[in-house]
């Protein structure tokens, strides 16, 4: 089944059709494939037959007999009497780990420590969030053929060493939760802005579901540092969705926000989390300095009260725990405020040969070469930008920008 097909036929059930496939099977193979043909199912008689009561349950049912009539054929073919057995075992499972989590035991699956980090989070995008191939390798910068053969690979791996579906014990967890935390970050952030072009600019479904299940991780490890700054940087980002794409469809940027249009609501709780993690007195890690420069832009009622020193001094601390070229990007935009976009524009030249297929690099030159009253260089940044950008709301946000520029 094609990835537009699920992406058609309620893609908030993915996750939990694969996870409670994963549960019973045990074969995240088989979880994925079964889902898929549900799906497909599913686009081809919804539109005719009217959307079932139950999505989801329609959705796992079918699912379900999906996966078992596969294993009936493989075990006729390959003679697996177990997985047969199991497919046709309707007795209740038994919670498995200290949250009984479907989906927050099949992030810990495929965040295991025997895969690779990059293998672990492109799986748990896939299997999770129901991402597609050519969004999950927009959002590693490779190649979509590339990332198929990292997923694959990590399938086999688990199912060849028999990685267990479940959340770890007590002892394990603060081992494994760094992988898991990357995840639930960068589901987060498909969700905040979408990359591809087909989909809703902002998917609220994934946004929620990130911050379920950090809550979750939270509530097991409440004394982590970076699990709470992760919950208090999605909390702080989530505040400003409402605000965040006009009613034509056009990405609003944070200069040009409706500040009253802010959840008030989550604003308190991610200031309160951030406090939190301040009056601990220890060094913050890189979630927690993310929550911070948020919540130094929550905290000003106008874009001209932004303390921009204060943001730019948790950069500099940022870029010293996380030195990316994307951190630096970011702390260039800050450096504009401060020592004009002159200089600003000279730290962001210098990230050209590693952000050169990155939209946000060329969205952020062309912004600078506007202030600079560099026109023609603006537009051609510009025009950069949106070719690479996917997002049909950003897209249409730095065209209005170009198309503004006086020549």
């Amino acid at each position: 089944m094609s990835d537009a097909a699920v992406s058609r036929a309620h893609r908030d059930e993915w996750a939990r059709v694969v996870a409670a496939l994963t549960r019973r099977f045990g074969d995240l193979d088989v979880a994925e494939e079964a889902a898929a043909e549900a799906f497909a199912v599913a686009v081809e008689r919804w539109p005719s037959d009217g959307v079932p009561p139950n999505p989801g349950a329609w959705l796992t049912t079918t699912a379900t007999r999906k996966a078992i009539d596969r294993i009936r054929r493989e075990s006729k073919r390959d003679d697996k009497h177990q997985e047969a057995r199991v497919a046709y075992d309707d007795d209740p499972p038994q919670p498995s780990g200290a949250i009984d989590d479907d989906r927050l035991r099949l992030i810990f699956t495929c965040c295991h420590p025997a895969l690779a980090v990059e293998a672990r989070v492109a799986l748990t995008l896939r299997m999770l969030g129901g991402l597609t191939m050519p969004e999950i390798a927009r959002g590693f910068l490779v190649a979509e053929s590339a990332m198929g053969q990292r997923i694959t690979r990590a399938k086999a791996k688990i199912k060849a060493a028999r990685i267990p579906y479940r959340v770890p014990s007590a002892e394990d967890l603060p081992a494994r939760v760094d992988g898991v935390l990357t995840v639930l970050f960068l589901v987060f952030n498909e969700g905040y802005l979408a990359t591809g072009p087909g989909t809703d600019p902002v998917r609220r479904d994934l946004t929620a579901e990130a911050i379920r299940l950090t809550r979750l991780i939270h509530d097991l490890l409440p004394s982590d540092g970076e699990v709470t700054g992760l919950l208090a940087l999605m909390l702080l980002t989530e505040a400003r969705r409402p605000a965040r794409v006009s009613p034509d469809g056009e990405l609003i940027a944070l200069d040009e926000q409706d500040r009253g249009a802010w959840d008030t609501a989550l604003i308190a709780e991610g200031h309160r989390l951030v406090r939190e993690r301040l009056a601990t007195g220890v060094a913050p890690g890189r979630y927690q300095l993310l929550a911070a420069i948020n919540a130094v832009h929550t905290s000003a009622r106008d874009m001209r009260d932004t303390d921009w020193s204060q943001i730019l001094a948790l950069y500099d601390r940022l870029v010293r725990v996380d030195p990316s070229p994307i951190v630096a990007l970011n702390r260039a935009v800050a450096v504009a405020e401060l020592d004009g976009p002159e200089v600003a524009l000279a730290a962001v030249d210098r990230l050209g040969a590693e952000l050169a297929g990155y939209h946000a690099f060329h969205a952020t030159r062309a912004d600078l070469l506007r202030r600079l009253r560099r026109s023609r260089e603006a537009r051609a940044a510009y025009d950069r930008a949106i070719e690479l950008a996917g997002n049909t709301a950003e897209t249409a946000a730095l065209t209005r920008r170009r198309d503004r520029l006086r020549p």
